[in-house]
């Protein structure tokens, strides 16, 4: 079942008189409990593709499904609101605020939604345990190593129970050892969870753990490939 469809997806940046075509009509569709992989060139629009479609950036034309909602006829307001109950945000340099301890910055998304303190605070610790970071939960960012700032991040995405989860290079600040711990961790969730992943990655290691890679080639998807390596061409997946 999917989970997120967009139709003929367009997103131009004007600056002064530069046009730039980020996104070049594309159609795209991932199924609900996948973990994909999108990758491709420096300044393909693969972060591009990942922030119109969870809704961060406007786009110039084309429709976006997320669950059955379309999240272009949204007003702004609901589409914040959308975000923080049904999707979680991974990013490559934590975004973690450094005056709150790891179970502080776990909650946060709790609070922010209405959740009691005191249910927030439990549900953090779970989920700091699930991580396997609980006892580093009253340490501060600058305290941490990369790799458990990005179990403390992932941790924090999973707080509201997502639908899906958006990650932007969440490996690109680590190093291998700690990449491949971050990527069985996601994995493992994603199974677990049956929450759906969307990883943005310039890792050919982290697209193969994925169930599936999109390639980006020049705004537009070149083509996709699935685990055992099949391949089918054309922008309709």
């Amino acid at each position: 079942m999917a989970i997120i469809k967009c139709e003929n997806l367009v997103k131009v940046y004007q600056t002064g008189t530069i046009t730039v075509e980020a996104l070049r009509g594309i159609d795209l569709t991932i199924g609900s409990g996948e973990m994909v992989a999108i990758m491709g060139p420096s300044g393909c629009g693969k972060t591009t593709l990942l922030n119109c479609l969870s809704g961060i950036d406007n786009v110039t034309s084309g429709k976006i499904c997320i669950e059955g909602r379309e999240l272009t006829q949204m007003s702004d307001t609901k589409k914040t609101n959308f975000r923080a109950t049904r999707m979680g945000f991974i990013f490559q340099f934590y975004n973690l605020l450094p005056v709150l301890t790891a179970v502080e910055n776990v909650e946060l998304p709790l609070l922010i939604t209405g959740t009691p303190s005191g249910d927030a605070r439990k549900k953090a610790q779970s989920l700091l345990d699930a991580v396997g970071l609980s006892h580093r939960a009253q340490q501060r960012p600058a305290s941490l190593s990369g790799g458990e700032r990005q179990r403390v991040t992932i941790a924090r995405a999973l707080a509201n129970a997502p639908a899906i989860v958006w990650a932007d290079e969440p490996t690109g600040d680590l190093d291998k050892k700690t990449s491949d711990e971050i990527v069985a961790l996601m994995r493992r969730l994603n199974n677990e969870n049956k929450q759906t992943f969307v990883i943005v990655t310039h890792d050919p290691e982290v697209g193969a753990k994925c169930d599936r890679i999109i390639y980006m080639q020049d705004g537009n998807i070149a083509n996709s490939s699935d685990n055992s390596n099949d391949m089918s061409s054309g922008n309709e997946l």
